[in-house]
């Protein structure tokens, strides 16, 4: 009977003008059409108006998210080149888990990863899988700046913003079971159908609000896990002087995360407003020994900047 008035209130509500992503109607045509006019009724409504409501949930459990994340990291890996230089990585992980440690969500495994690419970028998959590029250690000039986006790859995870994404945009596949016990393979089916890593991560693009919930989350487990907070506000304005001066740079991070004067003026109240604790690191030797074993960057947006 829910169903069936959900489908009445959206069919009044068609003539909206509505978008839906490639890989939605390739997973609502891999059903059977009872289900799939059923899971198309549940995403009109979630995408219309009436179902702003709905942004900020998730029905994933955390099993399902694991292993959504799981699914992803193995599709996304199979386009992009991983870094491999063991002590490079060893560093990364370290710091990812000192983090951790101090998160609002350190009863889950994380797994970090380096991509081999100059590309300046980062991003957080459902579950606790974080990739973080080669180009975006190159460019943090402290220990404190790659701590800072790291944290803030951990906040989408700790907030589960990836699985309200994924909830609003495939919502009634996981409603009708497509997810969990009950379709073992339907974690699989999502992930092999949302095209690779452009259309994951086209699904997991998160709203300014979530955003905003992240950086409040990073000023925090910064401060907790002994890191200056302003390193996060540091990187952000470097990200902003790069972008003032060459525009398209960095398309790809302004595209997924992009900052903004609101942003550094927010976390920098954030830190301000939190209790004053001395030997807050900044920078360390250890960084800056790793950062000199990266291959250097073919086009170093830094490089304009050091002429002048």
């Amino acid at each position: 009977m829910i169903l069936h008035a959900l489908i009445r209130h959206v069919q009044k509500g068609l003539s909206r003008s509505l978008s839906l992503t490639t890989a939605t109607i390739r997973l609502s045509r891999s059903l059977s059409l009872t289900t799939a006019a059923a899971s198309l009724s549940i995403l009109l409504l979630t995408t219309s108006g009436c179902g702003s409501a709905f942004k900020d949930v998730n029905v994933l459990s955390e099993a399902d998210e694991i292993a959504l994340g799981r699914e992803f990291s193995r599709e996304i890996e199979r386009e992009i080149k991983l870094y491999q230089e063991p002590e490079v990585v060893r560093y990364v992980d370290e710091l990812c888990q000192a983090l951790v440690l101090h998160s609002r969500r350190s009863n889950i495994p994380y797994y970090i990863k380096v991509v081999d690419t100059d590309e300046v970028n980062a991003f957080a998959l459902p579950g606790g899988y974080l990739y973080v590029n080669r180009g975006l250690i190159s460019i943090s000039g402290t220990e404190a700046e790659l701590a800072g986006v790291i944290a803030h790859e951990i906040a989408h995870v700790v907030a589960r913003h990836g699985a309200k994404a994924l909830t609003r945009q495939l919502g009634m596949e996981i409603m009708l079971g497509m997810i969990s016990g009950r379709n073992p393979r339907g974690v699989q089916r999502i992930a092999a159908q949302l095209a690779g890593i452009g259309g994951i991560l086209s699904m997991l693009h998160h709203s300014r609000e979530a955003e905003r919930e992240a950086d409040a989350l990073a000023v925090v487990n910064l401060r907790e896990a002994g890191y200056d907070p302003e390193g996060l506000t540091g990187f952000f304005e470097k990200l902003l002087e790069i972008n003032d001066r060459d525009p398209g740079a960095l398309a790809t991070m302004f595209a997924t995360h992009p900052p903004s004067r609101e942003r550094i003026e927010n976390t920098r109240e954030q830190a301000a407003e939190l209790p004053v604790l001395e030997g807050l690191i900044t920078d360390s030797d250890r960084f800056r020994q790793i950062r000199g074993m990266l291959p250097p960057l073919k086009k170093n947006p830094l490089e304009k900047e050091k002429a002048e």
